[in-house]
């Protein structure tokens, strides 16, 4: 199917129709050799609670954005190369069904289906482009991923001192290492997550630890003077600061509300294209 749709106008269209909702606030997503699979909205587990998210499915990257006129105009786009992302599915709980996990190296997150046969589609198709996409190029699978953050919902407290509760003054924040929700004493460590990042990030104290041990570990076969250096490199990074120099709000917030307005033809309603 997408061999057939790489040179079709109708895959020309329908890749500038997509660009055209996004506008100026998003980047161009026409290359040679690109297909539009498919596309859908789907429920993204955000920082705060769920949102409904437009999804677009290429044979080569996952493109997202948030809604602000339905199949019309969205915003606050987000690229994802399929060769960096793993999908994990999730056993249905509660009011969250037809979900599972779409995990990067620089950021993992769950997202839900309408129904389970959305679920098997979208996972189906994502999984033969992630295969044939690695099977053209040579590459390995990342091995590496990003934590899911846990949602804010679900602590009241710390999850590393669970003492601490969290108010207007004492707020959340969440470890870049193992996504947990901890206050700010708890998280007030920067470590280098070099898939992530190329400035150090929070950490809670028990991933500090960790990896600072795990670094000490592999330095002792170094030579005293790069030891030294590290320690003195975690000292500089351990800071206390309420203030991380980070984006702990959530960046996927709707600007403006979902607005369910007739949709236009261009784009199929189904969201997988023959």
């Amino acid at each position: 199917m997408v061999d057939r749709l790489v040179n079709s106008e109708a895959n020309a269209r329908r890749i500038a129709m997509v660009e055209s909702c996004f506008g100026s606030s998003g980047e161009p997503l026409w290359v040679p050799g690109r297909v539009l699979v498919g596309e859908g909205v789907l429920t993204k587990m955000c920082r705060k609670k769920p949102k409904a998210r437009q999804f677009f499915l290429f044979n080569d990257i996952l493109v997202y954005g948030n809604i602000v006129i339905n199949k019309k105009k969205y915003n606050k786009q987000h690229i994802i190369p399929l060769e960096e992302v793993k999908l994990e599915s999730l056993e249905d709980d509660g009011q969250f069904r037809n979900g599972w996990l779409i995990r990067t190296s620089t950021k993992s997150f769950a997202v839900y289906a309408a129904t389970s046969t959305e679920k098997q589609e979208w996972m189906a198709h994502i999984n033969k482009c992630i295969e044939d996409l690695l099977r053209k190029s040579g590459k390995k699978a990342v091995e590496v991923h990003a934590a899911v953050w846990v949602p804010d919902s679900e602590a009241v407290v710390c999850m590393h001192c669970k003492k601490t509760q969290f108010t207007v003054l004492n707020r959340r924040h969440h470890c870049r290492k193992c996504g947990a929700v901890v206050c700010g004493p708890c998280s007030s460590k920067r470590l280098m997550l070099p898939n992530q990042s190329s400035k150090p990030l929070r950490v809670c104290l028990n991933c500090y630890d960790t990896l600072s041990r795990a670094k000490a570990q592999q330095n002792d076969v170094s030579s005293p003077n790069d030891n030294n250096s590290f320690n003195k490199d975690l000292k500089e990074r351990g800071g206390s600061g309420e203030s991380s120099g980070e984006d702990d709000s959530d960046e996927d917030d709707d600007t403006n509300k979902l607005n369910q307005e007739s949709t236009h033809d261009e784009i199929s309603e189904r969201g997988l294209y023959q």
